[in-house]
């Protein structure tokens, strides 16, 4: 489950930086903001999981 919960943050951040570059392209401020956003939130979630890995023992499943 802790994999698959990665993946799907990893999907999210990258998700994220891609709108946000749509945002830009087409000077969408709002993209940009909403694209930006869902990176950081990928990237929090990221950091979670590495850090309960971490707690738990399970470092080789970074």
């Amino acid at each position: 489950m802790a994999g698959e919960d990665k993946v799907k943050n990893k999907a999210e951040e990258l998700k994220g930086k891609v709108e946000k570059k749509v945002g830009e392209a087409t000077d969408n401020e709002q993209l940009e903001a909403e694209g930006k956003g869902k990176e950081v939130k990928g990237g929090l979630k990221q950091a979670g999981e590495k850090a309960k890995d971490a707690l738990t023992g399970d470092e080789d499943k970074k």
